[in-house]
């Protein structure tokens, strides 16, 4: 644990460039070695001291990786590092355009669940699905190619909102299929 640095934000501390388009196995690899190094049970029999500061290092592993391997929350992560807010409590304005698809598809997600059709639930999660792989990759050309975080931000707000739509969709399919 000594030559980890505590304060390091997460992508230093794994060793890795500030970057929405980030490496998923070498993030992989650094969480499993910094982890075996900082799990409180390789520090069971030292001081208390010890035992305590192993203990907050696998917290803080744990909590980066956590962040880190989830493009939404790295992205808001990122977004924050580089000085640009999502303001995801704040801001609630988003595109007509986006809202009414949306509620569009709110709708005939509660179609779909009323009418026990685990078909089309299945058919809008995969639409949502690919929508959403297509934004998070815009999303990563907003914030390493472009450097244009108000659009990332814009774009992380609305990721937001189909993340919890998803979920939706996934909650009506268990309970359909139940």
């Amino acid at each position: 644990m000594t030559d980890l640095d505590f304060a390091a934000d997460h992508f230093a501390l794994f060793g890795l460039g500030r970057a929405q388009g980030l490496d998923s196995a070498a993030l992989e690899a650094r969480f499993r070695e910094i982890q075996a190094e900082v799990h409180p049970d390789k520090h069971a029999h030292g001081s208390d001291a010890r035992q305590r500061q192993a203990m907050q290092w696998a917290t803080r592993v744990n909590e980066a990786y956590q962040t880190l391997k989830v493009p939404l929350a790295r992205a808001r992560y990122l977004l924050h590092l580089l000085g640009h807010d999502a303001q995801v409590e704040s801001n609630t304005a988003m595109p007509m355009e986006f809202l009414l698809a949306q509620m569009e598809l709110r709708e005939a997600v509660a179609e779909a669940k009323v009418g026990a059709d685990d078909t089309a639930l299945d058919e809008l999660r995969r639409g949502l699905v690919a929508e959403m792989k297509a934004e998070y990759q815009r999303l990563q050309e907003l914030i390493d190619a472009r450097r244009d975080y108000a659009a990332a931000a814009g774009l992380v707000r609305q990721l937001m909102f189909q993340e919890k739509l998803l979920h939706e969709i996934d909650d009506a399919l268990e309970a359909v299929l139940a």
